[in-house]
């Protein structure tokens, strides 16, 4: 489980003149995930998502509050080292070595954390086929297509097993193929009791995929809830337009 406390993050733009401002890209954000569910976190571009997920991730310090990730008998985990060892997480920024086979790069990150040479392999062998990963493993990571270069950056992700799964957009820009098994792969890690947590701009996605959404605009929290119980509260019939009336006439943003 992880929670998100009064969540705080604070920048400094440059103006016009030389003159600068201060602005919250994540403004008093509070919520939990808990097992066995998955969050959307939902928004326009700028609303401050990728900021929000990367300090849940511990890869940014917020400015104010806190994050909180709970370990399967419900402790706090403290320790930096520990806590990642909880959290697998994924961006549009993770990198990949082109030269390596999917293989190779997997088994390299995987030796990082430990295990005999035949776990590891039967690790390997246990994600591949999660992601439907065998007709490419062995094929050197510049020559894939964007959906297994993004499914490999999610195979990455799951050599230890984490308890929370943090996915910026994991499905964006991708084909009809590579989106079902990402999308699968977060049902079954769902049903393993595990918590995912993802952002998206995919709102038909989100609404059939995600036990609770919590949506964002300008860093805050407009409103969060079962996608039922949100239409339901703004009389919409679908996500988009629920979002749309949760931003009281404000600018719409194209999600």
């Amino acid at each position: 489980m992880i929670e998100a406390r009064e969540l705080t993050k604070q920048f400094v733009r440059s103006l016009k003149k030389g003159k600068k401002e201060e602005f919250f890209a994540v403004d008093h954000v509070s919520f939990t995930a808990e097992d066995g569910e998955i969050l959307g976190i939902l928004g326009p571009n700028g609303a401050g998502k990728t900021t929000l997920l990367r300090m849940l991730g511990s890869l940014m310090e917020p400015t104010d509050g806190e994050v909180l990730v709970y370990d399967k008998e419900k402790n706090p985990v403290h320790e930096r080292v520990e806590l990642k060892k909880h959290i697998g997480y994924l961006s549009e920024n993770t990198k990949l070595y082109g030269r390596f086979t999917v293989r190779e790069m997997l088994s390299l990150f995987a030796e990082l954390y430990g295990g005999s040479k035949e776990e590891i392999d039967a690790r390997i062998t246990e994600i591949s086929e999660l992601l439907k990963m065998e007709e490419f493993i062995d094929n050197r990571i510049e020559k894939l297509s964007t959906g297994q270069k993004q499914r490999t950056s999610i195979a990455r992700c799951l050599l230890h097993d984490p308890d929370i799964y943090i996915f910026d957009e994991p499905t964006l820009g991708l084909d009809i193929i590579s989106s079902k098994a990402i999308i699968d792969f977060m049902k079954q890690e769902k049903a393993k009791n595990k918590s995912v947590l993802y952002s998206t701009h995919y709102m038909e996605e989100a609404e059939f995929l995600c036990d609770r959404i919590v949506m964002i605009d300008k860093g805050k929290v407009i409103a969060s809830g079962t996608p039922e119980e949100l239409k339901k509260n703004t009389n919409t019939g679908n996500l988009r337009d629920t979002f749309f009336a949760y931003m009281e006439g404000g600018e719409q943003d194209e999600l």
